[in-house]
């Protein structure tokens, strides 16, 4: 479905028309001005795009790309729009009693994120990009799931919701129990052992920060401070200690080069040389292993 199709138009209704839950995706420009709600319900809000503040009981914060609020049932709130001319997207998503009480069968969890934002009142969290990514498309799925008609779509609705909100769940729960540094050791060896297991596959920062769901910043902040060197340098180590050992089994370069992720046989050689103090050539031969010529010819 387009974006376009999936787009609700937006009203003031602070009632529910269906009995379980409505999900609702709204793009605005030059939308009025929307007065302080609160209604007997459970709202999940994420905002994607707009100059807004939000404010949630005593608090307001201006909102960025992947904020989300946790509001239970009686918690006032309004959006405030500063520059109507910017379009304001969010989902909005409300649950009632009655159906939250049934998630609570699959697990007594899936409350987690609206209880603690009762008891603190801190109804704001922050994903992070990489993670906002991945619940966007999340709200995506649910919403062509709510709008398919398909067989057992309330049941396949109901589990994608109860998924969505544990992913929500995990990042509340961060964000009240910041990481101990047994918590960040584990991350460390966490990082080592993907790393060991995908060493053909992209490790950039930005692919390792959506995969364990955590700051580039912190990923390597984190790398450096137990391991002692960079994450680049780890990983280059790693994928070099692999073309050690593809050459010892007679794996030419070239498909080495390819495997590996090096750009070209130059900046492979520099790397080999680097690290164990002769050529790709130079090793091979020294290896005593017959082998083709290199790519491009050249192995000084």
């Amino acid at each position: 479905m387009s974006r376009k199709e999936l787009s609700t138009s937006f009203n003031t209704r602070q009632h529910m028309e269906k009995r379980d839950y409505e999900l609702f995706y709204y793009s605005d420009v030059r939308l009025d001005r929307i007065s302080s709600h609160r209604h007997g319900y459970y709202e999940v809000y994420f905002f994607l795009e707009g100059s807004v503040d939000f404010q949630a009981g005593g608090s307001t914060r201006r909102l960025q790309y992947g904020d989300f609020l946790l509001l239970p049932p009686g918690v006032s709130h309004r959006p405030s729009i500063d520059d109507p001319d910017t379009p304001y997207r969010r989902f909005v998503l409300w649950l009632d009693p009655d159906f939250c009480l049934q998630l609570t069968r699959i697990s007594p969890d899936l409350m987690y994120g609206f209880q603690a934002s009762a008891e603190t009142g801190g109804f704001f969290y922050r994903s992070g990009r990489f993670p906002a990514r991945e619940i966007q498309a999340r709200f995506i799925d649910l919403l062509e799931e709510t709008k398919a008609g398909r067989v057992f779509s309330s049941t396949n609705a109901t589990l994608k919701i109860a998924s969505l909100l544990m992913r929500l769940n995990q990042i509340a729960y961060d964000a009240l129990h910041p990481a101990s540094p047994s918590v960040d050791g584990d991350l460390c060896l966490n990082l080592c052992d993907y790393i060991g297991q995908h060493l053909e596959e992209d490790l950039s920062l930005e692919a390792l920060a959506s995969y364990f769901y955590a700051s580039k910043y912190h990923i390597s902040h984190v790398f450096k401070d137990y391991m002692g060197i960079s994450l680049h340098q780890y990983i280059l180590k790693k994928r070099l200690q692999a073309c050690k050992n593809g050459i010892l089994s007679g794996i030419p370069f070239k498909q080495l080069i390819y495997q590996y992720g090096f750009h070209d046989y130059s900046s492979f050689y520099r790397a080999f040389k680097k690290e164990f103090g002769q050529s790709p050539g130079e090793f091979r031969e020294h290896s005593h292993l017959p082998g083709p010529t290199p790519a491009g010819g050249l192995d000084a």
